[in-house]
């Protein structure tokens, strides 16, 4: 067991955020569109800052309806909000984003979930007003005054439900005079100044090259770190919590069938869900259990135990889901989720691309993580991490798997060493993923 755990940061962590500032109408959604458009990668966010207008109370919604209220200062936004979400988001946890209601000047009860964007592209009238977001942003967008106008005119007509009359009235009262005390004598500190908004190609290719040149660097770097981590794992012995299954006459026979190439797809899915079904009970012994008295039919006291809390399951996708049918005989009211992480064949890295989690999961008493292969552990380190992001404990997950790697399990019992590892038997280093295309013939 190795004596000190080892750290994993995913890719995700330590985020780029790329600030857009500017007028109203100025051009900064336009280009943070365009610079979406062009990484056109699926961990690329646009953030707007309108998103953490402060709650209004009654008297300031009432102002707010008759056009007087200031929504261009600086005291109208949630900055401590603001920068607390950003602080998360850099440290790769989950967050809420507030959604703002312009026709109602209020926040919704409702909120977006965000996690994991490997970019964020902060756009915001008031971006460089609070130094503690200048710190993070570098781009300002330029546009002549009169043409901002004409676009707000445009904009909150035809989408915030306004009037011309009540946006003109806004804009010579508050926009451009909070323009000219605010926002336009913090252009200096800005990297980059994108006149003419979206019509500038030249800046905005700039922008979009550095994003491109730090993420390369930040994948690279991530593929270095796993390397470092199995070299540091790679003589030492197991964790305590790796459950390698005794190798009895039953099991060997159907690992027999299910390795042997002659095998019926029919059967080997057979055989696959019976020795599946025998992980799930091995793994189901790591639960935490509590005492439970129960009166029997001939009304005796039988002292026995019960799961100390709900139990849950994660499949990483798309593997995970040859153990769901062993899942569902074993446990057959077991909240299940998905999660999807694929290698990136250039560079290595294991890329999240799709999540979703059981409610309430940081509750649960116990997770199991579920995937019939895991080779260099990159994706189970990754899988992990999600899971312990959005609450749940390291000692409430265990992971159960038909087959995996030396490397892979030194690698992610280093860095998790209180997860529970359920294995059918250790393979060789790289083997292929075979499974998921025996099992579903495909």
């Amino acid at each position: 067991m190795v004596e000190l755990q080892a750290r994993y940061s995913p890719p995700w962590a330590d985020m780029k955020i790329v600030g857009i500032a500017g007028s109203s109408g100025s051009g900064k959604s336009s280009v943070a569109m365009e610079i979406l458009r062009s990484l056109n990668l699926p961990w690329v966010v646009i953030l707007v800052m309108d998103s953490f207008y402060k709650p209004l109370s009654v008297e300031e919604n009432a102002i707010a309806h008759a056009n007087e209220f200031d929504f261009d200062s600086p005291n109208a936004i949630d900055f401590d909000l603001l920068v607390q979400t950003l602080k998360d988001l850099k440290q790769g946890r989950k967050v809420d984003i507030p959604i703002y209601s312009f026709e109602k000047h209020q926040r919704e009860e409702k909120t977006i979930p965000l996690y994991s964007p490997h970019v964020v592209v902060l756009e915001g009238i008031l971006a460089f007003t609070d130094p503690r977001i200048a710190e993070m942003v570098d781009i300002f967008v330029e546009a002549d005054m009169d043409v901002c106008l004409g676009r707000r005119v445009l904009r909150d007509v035809s989408e915030r439900g306004r009037t011309v009359e009540g946006v003109v009235k806004q804009w010579f009262k508050f926009v451009k005079p909070s323009y000219t005390k605010y926002v336009e004598p913090q252009r200096h500190i800005s990297d980059i100044i994108i006149p003419r908004g979206i019509e500038n190609k030249t800046a905005i290719d700039m922008v979009v090259k550095h994003i491109q040149r730090t993420l390369r660097e930040k994948s690279e770097k991530h593929k270095l770190t796993l390397q470092k981590l199995g070299k540091l794992v790679e003589d030492a012995p197991f964790c305590q919590n790796v459950l390698v299954m005794e190798r009895t006459p039953q099991f060997v026979g159907m690992n027999t069938i299910l390795q042997n190439p002659l095998t019926e797809q029919v059967d080997f899915v057979f055989y696959f869900d019976r020795l599946a079904s025998i992980l799930i009970e091995r793994s189901l012994d790591t639960i935490p259990y509590v005492q439970a008295t129960i009166t029997t039919p001939q009304q005796r006291q039988y002292h026995g135990v019960k799961p100390a809390g709900l139990v849950s399951a994660v499949s990483i996708l798309r593997g995970g889901s040859c153990l769901e049918t062993a899942l569902k005989r074993t446990i057959p009211d077991c909240i299940t989720g998905r999660v999807l992480i694929q290698t990136n064949f250039r560079t290595g890295e294991p890329e999240l691309h799709f999540l979703k989690l059981p409610r309430g999961i940081a509750s649960h008493a116990t997770v199991l993580l579920l995937d019939p292969q895991m080779s260099s552990g990159g994706a189970a380190l990754m899988a992990v991490r999600v899971l312990v992001d959005h609450g749940v404990d390291e000692d409430r997950i265990a992971f159960v798997t038909f087959a995996a790697g030396k490397r892979g399990l030194q690698r992610l019992t280093a860095v998790y060493p209180k997860v529970k590892v359920i294995v059918g038997r250790i393979e060789d280093e790289g083997e292929e993923r075979w499974i998921e295309k025996r099992y579903f013939g495909c």
